[in-house]
């Protein structure tokens, strides 16, 4: 009988079974049917009235809350492991995924497993139904995956959680926490179709995670209530500060309170001294290549630090701030995946996101000759990527993924003709054969060492390829 209670009573098994993974597919063919996370409706209200329904999970625990254009995800996991160092217990949402959802929500950095989320995900229904009802129009998918995130996080339970907007930032369906230390990413222009043609305007959408903290039943207590912006264009750092502002929210801006010292390559990565908010943080080690990650290391340190009550003079422990660097991953973002020939792949989906890989290719490495492999979505600016991308690349390989919202091969490599010239660029009908060729191309070079393939245009595009390549969900 002892036995018999202790098998009832062992924790779950951390494996993921085939049956998982079948109730999985099952639970997102029934969220497909509710709005793409691409289309949002200007309002919080279904939000706000679910998470009240459901005992306000959201307010479980801190938070940290990341909005902008470019760098989110990476910023979010330097975030989370520089807390774990520091032996918190995080919860973490990005978006999108790579490889499989579930990605998405991770406890201690762990995604989540299937079976809670499955479960998660049937304990809310009932209240998703009760709003859909209310409101006469389905809840998003991506408002409910967000909802099964705070629901996560406050079963788990975690100590705070590092939390990515998923678009703008105003009425993304993440905005209904009141994070401690809110963190604009570098911002750009980007889905323009919902949040604006200038970057005044972006900047407008994404400064709505910056909001009043004040508890109006105790006026006596100041809120802490901090913003860590990276450096923006003029246009957008003004709208970002008078909105700081107006809900009394103390700023620390890159290149002023904080930022990078210096970063020179090294094995495996970069070295790095970064300037905190309390002091300078020597001989760091991230495993991540290109400035643009030395400057996210930089902006995910300060927001740490802000969050611990750091104050100049008294910065936070060397040691455990390198140790939390040593160990940040962050799949897809210039991810070798392969070294001979040496392959990479990335996520970068926007002229800005593409600059900073071209960028940060001509630092960290040096080719003789670099194959791109190019597959992007058919809302995204195509024009913009392969123009960034042309210095850098020798030949192109354009090619499609199997999103529905795919742009065809034959249209891109039309554009990229014009670009690159009619030598350099070939087609591909799909990924893996773009690869294959790509893998020809980098061969007949007569300095195969010199050699290098990058596979980008898209996040659906490199999560494919961590598929063909073998990579776990991470």
């Amino acid at each position: 009988m002892g036995n018999l209670e202790a098998e009832r009573n062992a924790p779950a098994s951390a494996e993921v079974t085939a049956e998982d993974l079948r109730e999985l597919v099952a639970v997102e063919a029934e969220l497909d049917t509710r709005w793409p996370e691409t289309k949002i409706d200007p309002t919080l209200e279904r939000m706000e009235m679910l998470m009240d329904i459901l005992g306000s999970p959201q307010r479980a625990y801190p938070a940290i809350h990341v909005a902008g254009t470019n760098g989110k995800t990476s910023v979010v996991r330097m975030i989370e492991a520089l807390l774990r160092a520091f032996h918190r217990r995080t919860g973490r949402t990005t978006s999108p995924h790579l490889q499989l959802v579930t990605e998405r929500i991770a406890i201690d950095g762990t995604p989540i497993h299937p079976r809670d989320y499955v479960r998660t995900w049937r304990e809310i229904t009932p209240y998703v139904e009760m709003v859909d009802e209310k409101f006469g129009q389905k809840m998003s998918k991506f408002e409910v995956l967000t909802a099964i995130a705070y629901a996560a996080f406050a079963d788990a339970p975690v100590d705070v959680a590092v939390v990515e907007v998923g678009m703008g930032g105003r009425w993304d369906a993440t905005n209904v926490i009141s994070a401690d230390v809110a963190v604009i990413t570098p911002i750009g222009l980007d889905h323009t179709d919902y949040l604006g043609d200038t970057l005044a305007e972006i900047a407008g959408e994404k400064a709505g995670i910056i909001h009043s903290r004040w508890d109006t039943s105790d006026l006596l207590t100041p809120p802490e209530n901090i913003a860590i912006i990276a450096q923006q264009e003029p246009e957008a750092m003004r709208v970002l500060l008078e909105q700081a502002v107006s809900v009394d929210a103390a700023v620390a801006r890159e290149g002023v309170e904080w930022g990078v010292v210096s970063s020179r390559v090294a094995v495996g990565g970069q070295q790095l001294e970064l300037r905190g908010l309390a002091g300078d943080y020597p001989d760091i080690v991230l495993p991540l290549s290109g400035e643009h990650q030395a400057r996210n290391a930089a902006l995910a340190l300060a927001a740490v630090e802000a969050f611990f009550g750091a104050a100049p003079g008294h910065p936070l422990d060397l040691n455990t701030v390198q140790e939390g660097f040593a160990s940040v991953e962050s799949p897809g973002r210039l991810e070798r995946v392969r070294s001979t020939p040496t392959t990479f792949l990335d996520a970068a989906h926007n002229p800005h996101g593409a600059r900073a890989l071209g960028e940060a290719i001509e630092r960290d490495f040096d080719f003789s000759r670099l194959i791109g492999v190019v597959a992007t979505l058919g809302d995204k600016d195509h024009v913009g990527i392969l123009k960034e991308l042309e210095s850098h690349l020798s030949e192109i390989v354009c090619t499609q993924n199997s999103s529905p919202r795919a742009f065809p091969a034959e249209e891109l490599a039309e554009e990229a003709r014009l670009i690159f010239g009619e030598e350099r660029v070939h087609e591909a009908p799909s990924l893996p054969g773009a690869i294959e060729l790509a893998v020809e191309l980098a061969e007949d070079a007569e300095i195969q060492s010199g050699s290098g393939i990058v596979i980008t245009g898209s996040v659906v595009t490199a999560g494919e390829a961590r598929t063909l390549f073998g990579k776990d969900p991470a």
